[in-house]
């Protein structure tokens, strides 16, 4: 998938577990961790602003786009 998710580095600058973060934003840690791998399919808006609020950090920060030359 050509949307590549940088959550890890996010939680690891601010210097923040996946299970914290997880209870700040009122999901499961599981579904953090889906969210850090890029096993998700879609991520709401609600959820990546209660991301971004936690982390300080813009949706540009955890998410990129990165074209797939086999598309082309």
């Amino acid at each position: 998938m050509p949307i590549a998710v940088h959550l890890d580095v996010m939680l690891a600058r601010r210097k923040m577990r996946s299970k914290e973060l997880a209870e700040r934003i009122g999901i499961t840690e599981q579904n953090v961790s889906l969210l850090k791998s890029g096993k998700v399919r879609g991520v709401r808006f609600e959820t990546l602003e209660r991301i971004c609020r936690e982390l300080e950090c813009q949706p540009g920060d955890l998410l990129t786009f990165e074209p797939d030359d086999a598309a082309d």
